[in-house]
């Protein structure tokens, strides 16, 4: 067995019998659907009713503020402005709308105003602009002579049915869908390159601190070594995402099942809600088709590759930190021209490529290398050429060639180096020796 395979084997067992591994690997699942459920059930939670004073001098507005269940409007407009004012914290009220009289129309549009000592949201200020202004519009046309209920009549609200060429019938917020998926996929690869790039670097400076690195250097080289920890890590990151997707595909089918059973006995128990039933069910089928024509298997292809290149690329700064620098607190100084380019591809990925997929920009920053594996995956639900996710790979592994014969450079002479922490500039004249 080579040398590289020793040390790989070495690497790839230190991670997979480390109590933490073993731990993540099997709570970190139970974590996130915990999150989720308590998530969700704070949702389902309604929150506490508001209050909220009208004082209408017009009288064109009060009556029109609908309430909610969570807010509820009082018109206290009989009532002396100053009164319903200085009482507004001790009768507990949210906030108060004054509406003072104007002598014509257009001039409520600017001395409408909302009283209170919290900012309200901005959702429930726009509600309250929303109903003024649709008051307002009717009574102008009411001043103009025209008939309100005709033109309400009217009014049309138009719903687009979304079809392929082909005939074929296609559901809304396609596009928001693919970009999530692309976008839990470009997630999950900076997660792992950060976790384990990180856990490279810290066996890196363990072995260097305890002085143990002097033993191994003396029968491997140092460019042996940075290769076995990288690639032994990264099979360590593989099985954890495989442990994973066995855990969620486990799940997904236990509750289809589950939610199955809940929908036939539904059907059942309430035959009156069959059509609506039905109508949803067809939505939901429309759903799931859609989802089985994207390019599941390029999708997962493309995943495991772009992590195995991304993380080899990222692995190799993250060894030369390790053996540039004596503890973790040193190291930030070069982690964050590395974090960089991770937060740049999420930021492409979710304001560029929703946007306009197939783009000088998306397909630009997927065939850069450090910022490829996530835009790239991205962009892959959407529909890219082979040949693009082909080149953006060969470039991707040829950057990795040139990283590491660089990073190697670094991790040779500062893997020996003790007690002083590096420059920029001492770095650079590493790389020259």
């Amino acid at each position: 067995m080579s040398i590289i395979s020793l040390i790989i084997k070495r690497e790839f067992i230190a991670k997979v019998r480390n109590k933490s591994f073993i731990i993540m690997t099997f709570v970190s699942p139970l974590i996130f659907i915990a999150i989720a459920v308590f998530v969700g059930y704070l949702s389902t939670m309604k929150a506490d009713v508001k209050r909220v004073a009208v004082h209408d001098e017009s009288g064109i507005f009060a009556s029109h503020f609908v309430d909610t269940d969570e807010y509820i409007f009082e018109d206290l407009s009989q009532l002396p402005f100053d009164l319903v004012k200085d009482s507004l914290i001790s009768k507990g009220y949210m906030g108060l709308l004054y509406i003072p009289l104007q002598k014509n129309l257009k001039s409520y549009e600017n001395k409408i105003q909302f009283i209170s000592n919290d900012s309200p949201s901005l959702s429930f200020v726009a509600n309250l602009e929303s109903t003024v202004e649709n008051q307002l519009t009717k009574s102008n046309y009411a001043a103009l002579s025209m008939d309100v209920t005709r033109i309400e009549s009217a009014q049309s609200n138009v719903n687009f049915i979304l079809s392929k060429s082909s005939g074929e019938e296609t559901v809304k917020g396609l596009n928001e869908i693919k970009i999530i998926i692309g976008g839990a996929f470009g997630y999950l690869i900076m997660m792992f390159i950060v976790i384990y790039g990180n856990l490279v670097m810290r066996s890196v400076i363990e072995e260097k601190t305890n002085r143990i690195i002097e033993i191994i250097i003396s029968s491997v080289r140092p460019f042996q070594l940075m290769i076995g920890k990288i690639i032994g890590t990264s099979l360590a990151g593989i099985l954890q995402f495989l442990i994973w997707t066995f855990l969620g595909a486990l799940l997904f089918l236990i509750f289809s099942v589950v939610f199955g059973i809940k929908m036939g006995s539904a059907a059942t128990v309430a035959p009156d809600m069959l059509d609506a039933a039905q109508a949803e069910m067809s939505t939901m089928q429309l759903y799931v088709k859609e989802f089985w024509n994207l390019p599941i298997f390029t999708m997962l292809t493309a995943f495991v590759l772009y992590f195995v290149g991304g993380y080899f690329l990222y692995s190799s700064f993250y060894a030369a930190i390790g053996a540039a620098v004596d503890n973790e607190t040193d190291s930030q100084q070069f982690l964050l021209p590395i974090m960089m380019p991770l937060i740049l591809a999420i930021y492409i990925g979710f304001f560029t490529v929703i946007n306009d997929p197939h783009g000088n920009i998306a397909t630009l920053f997927s065939f850069i290398p450090l910022t490829s594996p996530i835009v790239m995956l991205m962009r892959i639900p959407f529909g890219v050429p082979m040949w693009q996710v082909i080149v953006s790979l060969i470039i991707l592994l040829a950057t990795f060639l040139i990283v590491v014969w660089f990073a190697s450079k670094i991790y040779r002479v500062g893997i020996l180096m003790y007690g002083k922490k590096p420059t920029w500039k001492e770095l650079y004249q590493w790389l020259k020796y």
